[in-house]
């Protein structure tokens, strides 16, 4: 009982329907986009992590298999393995020949992997398209096998010049720390040819394509930044907001 006098304690006034409603959805919306990010990235890091299982395994059965140079037919003459190393970037290119050019190509791409999780994340957490993630994680795997070989397979390999290489312990392998050697091994000679006489300048020499051998970390990259540069402003859009979104906005 209330005494004479002493005043009924407020009650808030019941909320709008539809503002209740707008309320419930917004919250729904905001899980249901945390969930898909979710998602999305641990699909983005899957891929990364096939392709790094995939580049590393084919590595270490050729590091470990064959000799230096050896090569064999795989697909008839177009499709072969062939056992290179490369203290370089993709398809054997080189920043120099000193030990100090493979340190900083090699540093350079531990930053580089560091800050294309950082991005990928970035790009998931914005709502892009699946093909652009999809894209970035592969780029970024194509990096990370590379850098792994470069850090550590001087450490855990013994010289692959004259014989075949064995795994050692650690620290007992060719080289040191970051003065790993890039293991290539596929090589897709499609066109294996001589020029006719009649063609300038190169008339009569031999002409392939082609020519780099390479390995699944590069086929990876170029996989990645070849559809970034042909589909780049359909991939470069975030997803249209779905039905949620637009109630939750209103």
């Amino acid at each position: 009982m209330l005494r004479r006098g002493a005043q009924r304690p407020a009650f808030s006034q019941p909320a709008n329907n539809r503002e209740v409603l707008l309320n419930t959805a917004g919250i729904i919306f905001a899980a249901d986009t945390s969930e898909k990010f979710v998602v999305r990235y641990r699909h983005a890091i899957l891929i990364v992590l096939l392709v790094i299982i995939a580049d590393q395994f084919s590595k270490f059965y050729i590091k470990t298999n064959f000799y230096y140079g050896e090569e064999i037919n795989v697909l008839g003459t177009w499709f072969r393995l062939h056992f290179i190393e490369n203290e370089g970037m993709a398809f054997g290119m080189r920043l120099s020949e000193a030990a100090t050019g493979k340190l900083i190509l090699t540093l350079f791409r531990l930053v580089a992997v560091v800050f294309g999780f950082f991005l990928l994340k970035r790009l998931v957490d914005k709502g892009y398209r699946p093909g652009l993630i999809i894209c970035g994680s592969l780029i970024l795997a194509g990096a990370l096998g590379n850098l792994i070989d470069s850090i550590f397979y001087g450490l855990i390999f013994t010289e692959s010049s004259f014989h075949i290489a064995r795994l050692v312990p650690f620290g007992e392998g060719y080289g040191q720390l970051f003065h790993g050697r890039v293991v290539d091994m596929l090589y897709f000679p499609l066109i294996d040819t001589t020029l006719p006489n009649w063609v300038p300048v190169w008339g009569g020499k031999p002409f392939s394509f082609f020519e780099p051998v390479f390995n699944i970390a590069d086929a990876a990259i170029s996989c990645g930044v070849i559809t970034l540069l042909l589909f780049q402003k359909r991939l470069m859009q975030k997803d249209a907001p779905d039905s949620k979104e637009t109630v939750a906005a209103e």
